[in-house]
C-alpha cells in the first residue's frame, strides 16, 4: 500500500521513518514562528500536510514520541489520535505539556509519529442479550495490580 501526502505549505516536511523497520514515521511541526506550550497547556500544532492512503481499510494512528514525553512531559492531549482514511484536511497535533516547565516547539521539530494499521468495519447490531463470561461485569482493577 502507499500513503500519499500533499504538502499544504511549502515548508512542510513529509513523514520519515527513523530506520527501515520503524513502525512509526515521525511527524514534523510546520510553523512560521516558534510556539511555546506552557506548563499544563494544550496547543494545536499544524503539520502542513494532508494524506490519502491507497487502501481505505486502514487507520492512521498518531502517537506521542517517547523522547519528548519522557524527557520533557510533552504528549498528546488525546492520548492517541485517529486519522480516518477518508479525512483530507490538514493534520494537526494537540500537544499537551504535563510538565512544570514551558516547552517551545520550532519549525521542523519531530513532535509525534504516525503508525498505519488495518481496521475492521463491523456491522453494528442491537441485541437484547449478551452472553455471560467468567469475568462478567468486573471492570477497572478487577484483575488486581
Amino acid at each position: 500500500m502507499q500513503l500519499y501526502f500533499k504538502k499544504l505549505k511549502e515548508s512542510a516536511i513529509l513523514p520519515i521513518r527513523a530506520t527501515r523497520d520503524s513502525a512509526g514515521a515521525d511527524l514534523f511541526a510546520c510553523l512560521e514562528q516558534p510556539v511555546t506550550v506552557l506548563a499544563g497547556e494544550t496547543v494545536m500544532i499544524p503539520l502542513g500536510i494532508a494524506a490519502q492512503p491507497s487502501d481505505s481499510k486502514i487507520v492512521m494512528l498518531i502517537f506521542p514520541r517517547s523522547g519528548l514525553a519522557s524527557r520533557y512531559g510533552i504528549t498528546l492531549a488525546n492520548a492517541v489520535g485517529v486519522v480516518d482514511s477518508d479525512y483530507r484536511g490538514e493534520w494537526m497535533i494537540p500537544l499537551h505539556n504535563i510538565s512544570r516547565e514551558d516547552f517551545t516547539v520550532t519549525h521542523g521539530m519531530r513532535i509525534a509519529q504516525v503508525v498505519v494499521t488495518p481496521v475492521l468495519f463491523p456491522e453494528i447490531v442491537e441485541t437484547d442479550r449478551i452472553n455471560e463470561t467468567q469475568r462478567g461485569t468486573s471492570g477497572f482493577g478487577s484483575s488486581g495490580l
